[in-house]
């Protein structure tokens, strides 16, 4: 029996949609400024006694949120993912929070995400995964790959004109960071510095000074 061809490339949003919204849901704010995202409806945690009424948070509180926060936003990384970026901080020179930062900013899905060419971070990473660019002429489907200044980052040919592809671009839900370079004509990207803490269009505060203090404690 013939399978209809899926007109996103092979991509199914619904699982990934979902899971992203249960972030949300759970840290109670729009992590990604998303229109649709169920706490610009209630902001309160999900369940029956989502809406009691919350205690001051400890500091341990406020540094866990902190890290949930940002691991949460780079499209959920694993725990072992997310500790091997702080140690990476932490050995390199410099304030080990904007380091922090500047590593996640590096991955290769983060860099197609600020690109626009998909439309989450979390289609980035299955973009990526299932083969859909190159760095430097060479396919790479790594996420977790660390862009440097100078990589040229190429969508394949026919990857250009998937669905999602094209809506996302079109899209004007979100603008393209200064630190980001990206020739739609040829659809090629590149990273122009590596960015500060201010440089990143976060549509919530993130504070990786308590993500730094989780892990040091």
């Amino acid at each position: 029996m013939l399978r209809r061809a899926d007109p996103n490339g092979g991509f199914r949003m619904t699982k990934r949609i979902n899971a992203k919204y249960k972030i949300d849901r759970r840290l109670g704010e729009n992590i990604w400024g998303r229109p649709k995202s169920p706490v610009n409806r209630r902001s309160y945690a999900p369940g029956e006694h989502g809406q009691r009424r919350q205690g001051k948070p400890s500091d341990y509180g406020l540094q866990l949120r902190a890290k949930q926060k940002l691991k949460g936003y780079y499209g959920n990384l694993t725990e072992k993912q997310f500790k091997a970026c702080y140690k990476e901080a932490v050995r390199v020179k410099g304030d080990t929070g904007e380091n922090l930062i500047g590593l996640l900013e590096r991955r290769l899905d983060a860099v197609v995400y600020r690109s626009k060419v998909v439309p989450t971070v979390f289609a980035a990473r299955q973009f990526v995964n299932h083969g859909h660019v190159s760095v430097n002429g060479k396919k790479t489907n790594i996420g977790s790959y660390r862009v440097k200044i100078g990589d040229l980052i190429e969508v394949h040919e026919k990857s250009r004109t998937i669905p999602m592809v094209i809506q996302s671009l079109e899209s004007q839900e979100r603008d393209i960071p200064d630190y980001i370079d990206f020739d739609q004509t040829k659809f090629m990207i590149s990273m122009k510095k590596i960015p500060n803490l201010d440089d990143v269009p976060y549509p919530v505060q993130m504070e990786p000074n308590l993500v730094i203090e989780f892990y040091s404690r």
